[in-house]
């Protein structure tokens, strides 16, 4: 039996007798190299995969924010802890006695609980939660305008009590800016990843 050799010219016969165009067919159109192909395959994997990664100076940025949003919380936490567990300790510094100054000095403390249940979600993961990061700043800013507003109507005569609003106004201040800078120096670095990893990828399709 002889077998059909795709590469030959050799003439078919129609039911009329007559020899039709010869029929031959390229070799890239049987087959297509395996080789070749596994190369490109691995050449847009690794083309994809260095678009896909983290640039080192976003990474590092984002532990920056971690660092500055935990250390805020951390101090935070220590104290609403303080005025809610001993608030003997800080009722003569805001010139409240008995046990209305320590339920009041008590519920300051439950409120500054609560303020804080927003940072550890942003502590765990800044990228993944950006909307609650800035109701962190709202927060801060909220604090700072309005203890300084409480200052500033303070009357005459209560250095004990405006000394102790100073020390929250220092440190609200101190730390929204720590962590403003902190967050909008991220947002800058993962802008320019983008819009370079958008350039390569460009590059790439341009090839």
């Amino acid at each position: 039996m002889r077998s059909f050799n795709p590469r030959s010219a050799t003439p078919v016969q129609d039911n009329t007798g007559k020899a039709s165009a010869p029929i031959a067919q390229n070799d890239s159109q049987l087959n297509s190299d395996p080789t070749d192909q596994s190369a490109t395959n691995r050449k847009i994997g690794k083309d994809s995969a260095s678009l896909q990664k983290v640039p080192r100076r976003v990474t590092v940025a984002t532990w920056v924010v971690r660092l500055c949003f935990a250390f805020v919380f951390v101090v935070n936490v220590q104290c609403a802890l303080g005025f809610a567990l001993t608030p003997e300790a800080y009722m003569g510094a805001y010139e409240l006695a008995g046990v209305p100054g320590r339920v009041a000095t008590q519920g300051i403390g439950i409120a500054f609980l609560m303020w804080n249940c927003t940072y550890p979600p942003v502590i765990w993961q800044p990228c993944r939660h950006r909307a609650l990061a800035g109701v962190v700043l709202a927060q801060q800013i909220v604090g700072l305008v309005g203890e300084s507003l409480i200052r500033a109507t303070l009357p005459v005569g209560h250095d004990l009590l405006a000394s102790s609003i100073d020390l929250f106004i220092t440190f609200d201040a101190a730390g929204l800016l720590l962590m403003s800078a902190s967050w909008g120096f991220l947002l800058l670095l993962e802008r320019r990843a983008k819009q370079s990893a958008l350039r390569q990828k460009t590059e790439i399709s341009s090839c």
